[in-house]
């Protein structure tokens, strides 16, 4: 067994003792350690740094899986993700994705804060990602391939499936969310981006921007999880109007809180229909 796999089953072995009897589950929902969704009934928390083996470098302590309940069905949602800016290593990242697969889960939904590029997008709105361009550098898959883990050369044409994507489109429809389909654009972070770099980023294709959704969509991919994305959208990244943006740090941040909650809102009340019907 290789050594990342040993470090998998070290985690999982953990999470199956202390989790409550009989419980699994085919869907996680992974998200920032602020979101909340709507209705969903816990019936076991696990603290993120109780899990062996410890994550190593980074700084959130706060992470914890969630084994709960949401609109009848069971779910594993792991509240509070682990980002590069941060200090961790990518293998640590994906760790967290193939943990959930060795746990049962075929499917993943994560909610990620993203800045939008395309002029038609709001913020405090919904993106619905059905590609990324990953930019970060780096990704979880580079090292020594596992086989037992996915192939060394996985086949990124259907990164979010289409099946789902079609199921979860219904629901938004249903919802009367305002759809706002996007090709995700993957970058480090956390700094923001330049006036460059947001027109660069717009003209290779892409419609919002963030740091996390592209090295977690990779992993789940060479897993053999079907992945559906969302972004709540915070910030206003369109070139030359962030030029014309004379907000001084403590007004943006106040209304990226507003967009946050507001997008966090509408996310957390569809992620139960989701979970129901996918």
């Amino acid at each position: 067994m290789t050594e990342q796999r040993e470090r998998i089953k070290q985690s999982v072995d953990y999470i199956k003792s202390v989790m409550p009897k009989g419980f699994s589950a085919d869907t996680a929902i992974y998200t920032e350690e602020n979101f909340n969704i709507s209705d969903l009934k816990e019936l076991g928390k696990i603290k993120a740094s109780d899990i062996p083996p410890a994550f190593e470098g980074g700084n959130n302590q706060n992470s914890k899986f969630i084994l709960g309940k949401l609109n009848g069905k069971n779910v594993i949602v792991v509240k509070g993700r682990f980002h590069f800016y941060d200090g961790y290593k990518m293998r640590d990242i994906g760790h967290v994705i193939y943990v959930l697969k060795s746990l049962g889960v075929k499917k993943l939904i994560t909610v990620d804060e993203v800045g939008h590029l395309n002029p038609r997008f709001s913020t405090g709105e919904i993106a619905f990602i059905y590609d990324h361009i990953n930019l970060m550098g780096d990704n979880p898959l580079i090292g020594k391939n596992d086989d037992e883990l996915g192939v060394r050369f996985p086949d990124m044409s259907n990164a979010y499936d289409r099946n789902l994507y079609s199921k979860v489109y219904k629901i938004l429809q249903d919802n009367k969310v305002r759809i706002n389909e996007a090709i995700y654009v993957g970058t480090t972070g956390p700094e923001s981006e330049t006036d460059a770099e947001a027109r660069f980023y717009r003209e290779i294709g892409g419609d919002v921007v963030g740091y996390s959704t592209a090295a977690e969509n990779i992993t789940a991919v060479h897993c053999g999880m079907k992945h559906i994305a969302l972004g709540l959208i915070t910030r206003d990244l369109v070139a030359d109007k962030m030029m014309e943006d004379s907000r001084n740090d403590a007004e943006r941040t106040k209304d990226k809180k507003k967009a946050l909650s507001t997008a966090s809102a509408i996310a957390g009340k569809i992620i139960k229909d989701i979970v129901k019907n996918i």
